[in-house]
């Protein structure tokens, strides 16, 4: 670990040294995509340059040197995530693939008619929508933990809808939309109780704080390189190693065969069986890069950076008049998500960018949570390792103007 000079972070990131609309950029939308360090882009295109060469598929020096790298990598993230085994560990396009191959995979294997899925009310499409298809494909029932006004789950609800019906409970580490950090050690607990498996969606999570699967217990944990100061094209798939051995594969292709005839085909072990194709290798020596990078921070020092900024942030802005912040959960993620009385949502991060300052509006892929309260969309802010309070206090200077220039 290294010591945590914020100043000296920036200079890590070639994006944050551009201009917006003639303004220096404040770049408050990490929740959506992270800005990339140099190192990243450098391993990426030095790998390119200089290495590149194909996986597992050659004997010739090229491909033998790129298959070291490949699979050194797997076990950077078996690390990473201290998991046990690299057969655990499947590389997928991102979170929204590793979701779907599960979902389609266990389905088929563990999923019958009349069973049930249980997911929550402030759920990212990519992990309802998955399920509802599987469900209406099964026979299954999509069951949908509720959340009270804070945005947290309200466990005696969540307690009343487990059942031995109950085959899997999917929810987010970190909500995307209002921030909330979900109790999922509990959850996990609960869900095992009545013979349930548990997939977490850390895509909010895993770059922000330390993610320890053994120690959660999780079933299936998932996220995607490009929130983790990665890559985008890549993802990771964890997933206990008996499960992942009795689940079929997700796609038909390369590398995840044993031996093809016409009569009949056999699969490949764990994990190639679920790595059909030509994989990212250029995307995994990426995202390699990038875990290296916030080992050398250290992600404890990541986590009490950002949650510096949002007590700094929340702060100031319950101060606004007019504005109400969407998600007051006690624990959250570095996201706040926020309206503004008679103004639209829309029109305050137009603004914003006008003035420099990248933010998300709209529903955050997340219609089902804005309805739970009863918004259309909301603004979001979400903070990276990069952030700072001087830009806090510029976006704050900045809302207060686009305030008492739109209010009605």
């Amino acid at each position: 670990m290294v010591h945590f000079d914020v100043s000296d972070i920036r200079k890590n990131f070639p994006g944050l040294r551009r201009t917006m609309h003639g303004k220096p950029l404040i770049y408050f939308d990490t929740a959506a995509t992270a800005q990339k360090p140099d190192v990243m882009i450098d391993r990426m295109a030095d790998f390119m340059r200089n290495e590149y060469g194909t996986v597992h598929r050659a004997v010739y020096e090229l491909a033998v040197r790129s298959t070291e790298q490949y699979s050194k990598i797997r076990e950077k993230i078996v690390k990473f995530l201290n998991a046990e085994l690299s057969e655990e560990i499947i590389f997928t396009r991102g979170t929204t693939e590793s979701i779907n191959l599960v979902a389609t995979s266990f389905g088929k294997t563990f999923v019958n008619p009349g069973d049930e899925v249980l997911i929550t009310e402030i759920e990212h499409h990519s992990n309802l929508v998955p399920w509802q298809m599987m469900c209406e494909e099964r026979g299954a029932g999509l069951k949908v933990i509720p959340v009270n006004d804070a945005g947290e789950l309200i466990i005696e609800e969540y307690e009343k809808l487990l059942s031995p019906k109950t085959k899997i409970v999917a929810l987010a580490h970190i909500s995307n939309a209002i921030g909330t950090l979900h109790p999922v050690k509990e959850i996990i607990a609960k869900a095992h109780n009545v013979g349930a498996k548990v997939l977490i969606d850390g895509a909010q999570a895993a770059p922000h704080m330390k993610v320890d699967v053994r120690d959660l217990q999780c079933d299936f944990y998932v996220f995607s390189g490009h929130k983790l100061y990665g890559p985008t094209g890549i993802g990771i798939l964890y997933g206990k190693k008996e499960l992942l051995d009795a689940m079929p594969p997700y796609q038909g292709g390369g590398d995840m065969i044993k031996e093809v005839t016409f009569k009949k085909t056999t699969y490949n072990v764990l994990p190639l069986k679920f790595e059909a194709g030509t994989p990212m290798i250029v995307e995994v020596m990426g995202l390699g890069a990038a875990i290296d990078y916030l080992n050398e921070i250290g992600l404890p020092t990541i986590e009490k950076h950002e949650q510096d900024l949002l007590r700094y942030a929340t702060e100031k802005m319950t101060k606004i008049a007019g504005l109400r912040i969407v998600g007051t959960a006690k624990q959250k993620g570095a996201i706040i998500s926020f309206v503004v009385a008679g103004i639209h949502s829309l029109d305050i991060g137009t603004m914003l960018d006008l003035k420099g300052i990248a933010v998300r509006t709209g529903h955050h892929c997340a219609q089902p949570a804005m309805r739970r309260f009863g918004l259309e969309g909301t603004v979001r802010i979400s903070f990276g390792l990069y952030n700072t309070k001087e830009e806090i206090d510029l976006f704050i200077a900045s809302l207060l103007q686009i305030i008492q220039l739109l209010k009605p």
